[in-house]
């Protein structure tokens, strides 16, 4: 009885060691899918405020010139 009982321990624990195993890989692939996302993050909003820029440089240049 004993026997089976340590192989039924052991097969829990392999089971663990498999687990833990695939929740780092997936947690290592989440993290670079986060990491990913926030260097996108920081571009858009670099592209954002350039436009945001461009667009206030012709909206003054259009004032200007209707004021003129």
């Amino acid at each position: 009885m004993n026997e089976d009982r340590f192989h039924s321990l052991s097969a829990k624990v392999d089971d663990l060691i498999d687990l833990c195993s695939t929740l780092k890989t997936e947690n290592q692939l989440l993290r670079a899918t986060a990491d990913n996302w926030q260097v996108e993050r920081r571009q858009l909003l670099s592209q954002n405020k350039e436009a945001k820029a461009k667009l206030e440089s012709v909206v003054t240049r259009l004032k200007s010139i209707n004021e003129a």
